[in-house]
């Protein structure tokens, strides 16, 4: 097997409950390269209200990377105001340009700063610590990979200390962005609230211990409907003209914004019009894409850490408390919970009339970005 077929040859698992099984992971070739990205100040930028910006950000660095590599499968996890993936050698320096180009088109387009890194997995095996890849099925149509071993959370540390950073690409470089949008309003809560958690280990904590809390964790969402699931059976809500519109415009190449406003509005209100009338159009059809785009959400993942957007209750947000305010206090983890009334999601759809589109769901007040600040607190308490 070549380095390059790695990540396809593990076997997708499908029960989230499983999801701390060490045999799942498998350790990333010695060859390849772990790539990080992140808002900087995006506190700041949750202060002041601009979710869908942070999150169009974060989801930028994934459609970028999978656009530059020709659709190719490559480990990736968004993490709200950020993302992180994995690279093998003969993709390096197509993710290097992608992320450059990004951080370029995030500072210009959307006015926030973006660091960007590209750490190789030997330097991460150097300090002792692994990074390993999982791939989970959340449905039949794609998977998501896992990270465990501690090298990821050290490459962002590594990332915001300065080092393996990438410089932005030349003013006015654009990423390739094609199928990236945010096209859907924000989901209300439908159980009480929506709830965003961030679970880490403590250093030096026994990794058994560790398991155990996270496996609780998921047992007590998996007991709610639908495993919390915050995207509703019927899918996320639909208008038009959508609220995403200048974000979307923004995300295309060529021509000034006003023209490129003018063809998303005209593009959207099409498909708001198949979507609204179920209208079957060319081979696609709008209940089977909405099914899909339930199934394919992102709302819960593992990357050296748990995060998930939760639709759940006051009693399941209480339980989730109590059990992780004990493992904290035992010394076992470090985590930050955040409460809000919806969800959002960002869609990466390179065809529509493929089963594979992706939708990554944050909060839509604050999401990972608050809880993360939240967990910090804990962080900064605790020393």
């Amino acid at each position: 097997m070549s380095a390059a077929s790695f990540y396809g040859s593990i076997p997708v698992f499908r029960g989230f409950s499983s999801l701390m099984d060490p045999a799942l992971y498998a350790p990333l070739p010695d060859d390849w390269s772990v790539g990080v990205a992140d808002i900087v100040d995006s506190t700041k930028a949750i202060a002041a209200q601009r979710y869908k910006a942070v999150n169009m950000a974060g989801a930028a660095v994934i459609g970028a990377v999978t656009n530059a590599l020709e659709g190719r499968e490559f480990p990736f996890v968004f993490g709200g105001d950020g993302a992180s993936f994995a690279v093998a050698p003969r993709d390096l320096e197509l993710a290097r340009g992608a992320l450059a180009a990004t951080a370029t088109w995030v500072r210009e387009d959307l006015d926030l700063g973006m660091r960007v890194a590209l750490v190789p997995v030997s330097a991460i095996r150097a300090q002792g610590l692994d990074v390993r890849v999982a791939r989970f099925g959340p449905s039949a149509n794609l998977s998501y990979a896992m990270f465990s071993g501690g090298g990821l959370a050290w490459a962002d540390a590594a990332m915001k200390r300065g080092d393996f950073a990438i410089p932005e690409a030349p003013a006015g470089t654009q990423p390739d962005l094609s199928g990236l949008s945010c096209r859907f309003e924000v989901i209300p809560a439908a159980r009480g609230l929506i709830l965003s958690v961030l679970v880490m280990p403590t250093q030096g904590a026994d990794p058994r211990a560790f398991r155990k809390v996270i496996e609780d964790v998921i047992q007590l969402v998996e007991r709610s409907p639908d495993a919390g699931r915050p995207v509703p059976p019927q899918g996320p809500p639909l208008t038009w003209p959508p609220q995403g519109l200048d974000y979307e415009a923004r995300t295309k190449r060529g021509g000034p914004l006003l023209a490129r406003r003018a063809g998303v509005l005209a593009y959207t209100l099409f498909v708001y019009l198949i979507m609204r009338f179920d209208l079957n159009v060319g081979g696609f059809v709008p209940k089977r894409y909405t099914r899909q785009v339930v199934e394919n959400s992102d709302f819960r993942k593992y990357d050296d850490g748990l995060r998930m957007i939760l639709d759940c209750t006051p009693e399941l947000e209480r339980a989730l408390s109590d059990r992780l305010a004990a493992a904290a206090r035992d010394g076992i983890v470090r985590y930050g919970l955040y409460q809000q009334d919806a969800a959002m999601m960002t869609c990466f759809t390179p065809s529509a009339l493929r089963s594979d589109h992706v939708h990554f769901i944050d909060g839509a007040r604050g999401g990972y970005a608050s809880a993360a600040t939240a967990l910090k607190a804990m962080i900064a308490g605790a020393s």
